[in-house]
């Protein structure tokens, strides 16, 4: 059995879809999932790049193509009452409310639907208390631990080379966003590409021109 460590942040709505298609795509094969929670704003930082909902024109396109990518894949999806909003709460909630610091695929899914279906304002106070109550933490989603812990998964994923969410990771391997699901298949399916050398000779090519930041 393979076992995937699916790195998430709520605010996507690429996470949402890579999160429900997920079972579909790689049925038939044997793998386990760790659901792992992480900033995805502390990876632009990192990166000094703006969010895809932070360039106007990105914006806008991005919300359509989810929309189409939804209805293709038979997803129910509507944008919520606003976006992009701090996803620090629901990430915390996600973690306060797992064993191990992974919340299983209920918590995941119930949190990504409360963003993702019924267009509804995501951080609104009253609706994250209801969502609390609903999931009933194991721990306070303010303890000292919780924050830490979002803050562990985020290093851990920017230190394997993880840059933005989705990104599924499998015997070191990263697949990023939720049209890399084919290719996560056909890897667990043991396509000998995978091990050949154009997967190494990507990352070797070399740089013919940067631009400085700013």
């Amino acid at each position: 059995m393979k076992h995937i460590d699916f790195y998430l942040d709520f605010i996507s709505p690429y996470a949402y879809l890579a999160f429900e298609q997920l079972p579909v795509t790689l049925m038939g094969q044997s793998y386990g999932v760790r659901y792992k929670p992480v900033l995805f704003a502390a990876m632009l930082e990192r990166h000094r790049q703006l969010g895809p909902a932070e360039i106007k024109p990105k914006r806008d396109w991005s919300y359509r193509q989810v929309l189409w990518l939804a209805r293709c894949s038979g997803v129910a999806l509507q944008l919520p009452a606003a976006h992009p909003f701090n996803p620090l709460a629901l990430l915390r909630l996600a973690i306060a409310a797992g064993h191990d610091a992974c919340p299983n695929r209920y918590v995941t899914e119930t949190i990504f639907h409360h963003v993702w279906r019924g267009g509804l304002d995501a951080a609104d106070p009253h609706r994250l208390q209801q969502l609390a109550q609903r999931l009933a933490p194991l721990r306070d989603p303010q303890d000292a631990e919780v924050k830490a812990q979002l803050k562990a998964n985020t290093d851990e994923a920017m230190a394997l080379g993880v840059f933005g969410v989705p990104t599924m990771a499998v015997d070191g391997k990263l697949f990023w966003g939720f049209d890399a699901l084919p290719m996560l298949r056909d890897y667990l399916r043991g396509d000998d590409w995978f091990g050949g050398a154009d997967w190494d000779a990507a990352a070797q090519l070399p740089v013919g021109m940067a631009r400085k930041p700013g």
